[in-house]
């Protein structure tokens, strides 16, 4: 665990965002007069304002960019905000509870998953805890040029409005002006690193203490650039200039949950759908689109939040097309919250413990530890991340070195060759090329044929002359 460091050197913007290290959630920008969030040539929201503004250390940056070197981590935040908590582990963190199950019908079938992050923020405003709930909800691409804006939800309506899931850049700087200009008491809903970053705020700024009142936080993989909308309008034979609205997961109670079907509306009132494993692109954890700043995160569960939410991805959960939550209560009084919504009969959960927390985000945890500590010990330019992983890739097997390797071009060149396409007007410059990074990956990594026979030899091979050399 690390404490956060006061007196440590300044850092400016420029220098986080050239070391790879920005996430674009705006908590930098929110009171800057000369700062804003804006498009990079990714997808990917990025500060923008004046070089003064961009290159100047900054000591409060330091301490409230989420990915500074210089920040308090996530055992640190964690430890201060629920110091009372009677449960601790090292995967998913400090907690009061944690449960699997689903929200009222009225919330599950609106939302992608189980419903139970609409239900709490909605719940929070129903019991009059806060004036506003700081969530994410489709926007106009033509009127403000992306897909999806955080937007203050002051009624239930406008909290179900939000609903669902958002594989979208998206950044807290106007809320949060907002917030500051609004009196009254709030909730904030986010990914890990965003409540993080609210978290880091609210340390430096009574305000900010003041009035965030509570956090709702996201189980998270990465985050995706704004490119993958335009990719999948390529694939789904529509011009990414006439999407007027995505869903990214379409729900189907006939179907299991983690079979996602992404929708597009188009502006002459047509559509187009598909499935994710269908498309180039549509494989999670290869990484295509990557914030490249999600490469250095080692919090899945929203370790830092009040309340956090993910979705139950084993069996038989998992197949449940209706949808499944798995919750973590932080906070006593988020605890009590969902209590109360199960002595009532609007909650259907059943406890669980930490391993099967973690068992539903195996696959996510493995990354952000064992794949983090591999990313660590690789050689990087720019600020060197400090995480509560140690950098180390000794004993790590020949496949998993591969599959991380793999994700980590994949997510850099995804970018990169997107961008080349979309500058030539040759969509298949980056479909072909997706289309063999995908199959080199599943190869690697799902494959138990010819090619895991290969890495399954040259593991064995290689170990077993590791040993002969150590004898």
């Amino acid at each position: 665990m690390r404490s956060p460091d006061r007196a440590a050197a300044p850092v400016s913007r420029r220098q986080i965002v050239d070391s790879g290290l920005c996430i674009g959630c705006g908590a930098c920008a929110h009171a800057a007069p000369d700062g804003r969030m804006d498009w990079d040539a990714h997808g990917l929201l990025k500060p923008r304002g004046p070089d003064r503004w961009l290159r100047a250390p900054d000591a409060a940056l330091a301490r409230t960019c989420p990915f500074s070197p210089a920040s308090a981590d996530e055992d640190a935040i964690a430890l201060a905000r629920f110091p009372d908590a009677p449960a601790a582990d090292s995967r998913i963190g400090r907690f009061e509870a944690a449960y699997v199950g689903h929200a009222e019908d009225a919330f599950r079938m609106g939302g992608s998953s189980g419903g139970l992050v609409s239900w709490a923020a909605a719940e929070l405003l129903r019991q009059g805890l806060v004036d506003g709930v700081a969530h994410v909800a489709p926007a106009d691409p033509e009127r403000e040029g992306r897909f999806f804006a955080y937007r203050i939800a002051r009624t239930v309506d406008e909290v179900r409005a939000g609903a669902k899931s958002r594989y979208y850049p998206v950044e807290l700087s106007r809320v949060l002006a907002e917030i500051r200009a609004t009196p009254g008491r709030y909730a904030v809903v986010g990914i890990p690193c965003f409540i993080k970053a609210i978290n880091l705020l609210r340390a430096e700024d009574p305000l900010l203490a003041e009035r965030i009142a509570f956090t709702l936080g996201l189980f998270c993989g990465h985050m995706k650039s704004a490119r993958m909308v335009e990719s999948f309008a390529w694939q789904l034979g529509a011009d990414p200039a006439a999407v007027r609205a995505l869903d990214y997961r379409i729900k189907d109670p006939g179907r299991p949950a983690n079979w996602y079907r992404a929708h597009l509306e188009l502006r002459d009132g047509s559509t187009r759908a598909q499935d994710w494993w269908h498309l180039a692109d549509g494989d999670w954890g290869a990484g295509f689109f990557q914030s490249p700043a999600c490469s250095w995160c080692d919090d899945v569960v929203a370790e830092t939040a009040d309340i956090a939410f993910g979705d139950a991805w084993v069996e038989p959960y998992s197949s449940d097309g209706r949808g499944t939550n798995v919750v973590i209560a932080r906070s006593p009084a988020l605890a009590a919250l969902v209590a109360e919504g199960m002595g009532q009969g609007r909650l259907q959960l059943e406890p669980v413990d930490a391993d099967f927390v973690a068992q539903t985000q195996a696959a996510g945890l493995r990354h952000r530890r064992e794949g983090l500590a591999w990313r660590l010990a690789q050689p990087r330019a720019g600020l060197q991340p400090r995480k509560r992983v140690r950098p180390g890739k000794a004993g790590l097997p020949l496949r998993r070195r591969l599959i991380y390797r793999l994700r980590r071009e994949i997510a850099e060149w995804s970018h990169r060759i997107f961008r080349l396409a979309r500058l030539l007007g040759r969509p298949g410059i980056y479909i072909g090329w997706a289309r063999l990074a995908l199959a080199t990956y599943q190869g690697v990594t799902y494959s138990r044929g010819r090619i895991g026979t290969v890495i399954d030899w040259l593991e064995r091979h290689f170990l077993a002359k590791s040993r002969d050399l150590s004898a």
